[in-house]
């Protein structure tokens, strides 16, 4: 911001202000800085003299709003300082950037109404789309925002209407089985929380059906929260039954780092008695202290399938709801007896 004028108000300069210092109308200066607009070059050497001068920027929340599209696009996540999610709003914000757009990053709680709230402050500002980390979004909103025009994503919810894209949470977790079976192991055990999202309840229930077409053992533990202290906990209560799992998988890194330091603290060795595999694939995961085995989920594959949404809802409004599904990679590090 800069002084204009005998004012000490300080304020944006403005597209007047700028036809002011060039002698130029201000529809000129709209047509400077339009792409294609037709203007003589000795106009628009002018307009652009004064601007550098001035040190003006076109407003384009402004200009957005006056074509009813402010190229806002907004990311919905609780605790977007998570490593995953925030890995994920990274690779998200990257991607909308190079868009165009003007990623805007809304923490949430975990009740509906601050849900609500959020989504409404974005449709107050004519938000493009609204991607959703974390909750998902209720009927009404999914409603209004339809007949907005807003464009809502959904990424590792489950919901129907509604354009979204996923992990291959049963792949992943017959990945994680298969792997932990290759031990040798007979007594598993599933690592969770007690309400956990639909992608990490996926995550279990699958891993429980394919060790029970094995006639395998499986022992699930949940803690209060999906994070370090959830698997710490979890793992210790596991602990105190009466027989210690030799192969444990973790619906998240979080949990899994937990895990292994509870076991750890127990005197256990990972991997030589107990074999760990966690989700996610977060940076954490390949720091000398865990070495875990994981499932990755790749935030740029996810920032360019939501770019990709964007593109095709842009073109094709009316279009059904569209569903993408992303594959998951196994990453071999050392928490797996036998792999290394």
């Amino acid at each position: 911001m800069v002084e204009i004028g005998d004012s000490r108000r300080r304020r944006f300069v403005s597209a007047q202000d700028v036809a002011e210092r060039a002698g130029v109308s201000r529809s000129a200066v709209s047509r400077a800085f339009t792409p294609g607009a037709s203007i003589s070059p000795k106009t628009l050497a002018k307009v652009q003299a004064a601007a550098d001068a001035l040190g003006y920027q076109v407003n384009h929340l402004a200009r957005g709003l006056l074509e009813h599209r402010s190229r806002i696009v907004g990311i919905v996540a609780y605790d977007p300082q998570v490593p995953f999610r925030a890995h994920m709003v990274e690779a998200l914000s990257r991607a909308l950037i190079e868009r165009g757009n003007v990623p805007a990053v809304i923490s949430i709680g975990h009740t509906p109404e601050e849900l609500a709230n959020a989504s409404a402050q974005l449709l107050g500002y004519r938000a493009e789309a609204t991607i959703f980390l974390s909750g998902s979004p209720p009927a009404s909103l999914v409603d209004v925002a339809r007949r907005n025009g807003l464009t809502l994503i959904l990424i590792n919810r489950a919901e129907t209407g509604v354009d979204s894209i996923r992990c291959d949470d049963r792949d992943g977790a017959q990945q994680a089985f298969e792997v932990l079976r290759m031990t040798g192991a007979s007594r598993f055990a599933v690592v969770t929380m007690t309400k956990p999202s639909a992608s990490l309840a996926a995550r279990e229930r699958a891993f429980c059906d394919f060790a029970a077409k094995c006639d395998a053992s499986v022992v699930v533990g949940r803690g209060e929260r999906s994070d370090y202290y959830g698997g710490w906990q979890t793992m210790r209560a596991l602990m105190a039954q009466d027989a210690l799992p030799e192969a444990v998988f973790c619906v998240n890194d979080l949990m899994a780092f937990g895990v292994i330091d509870a076991l750890r603290d127990a005197g256990a060795n990972v991997p030589a008695d107990v074999s760990v595999v966690g989700f996610d694939d977060v940076p954490m995961a390949g720091w000398a202290s865990y070495r875990l085995t994981t499932l990755r989920q790749d935030p740029m594959r996810v920032a360019k399938e939501t770019i990709d949404i964007l593109d095709q809802r842009e073109a094709n409004p009316d279009s059904p709801p569209m569903s993408v599904t992303f594959p998951v990679e196994l990453v071999v590090r050392e928490t797996v007896r036998g792999l290394r």
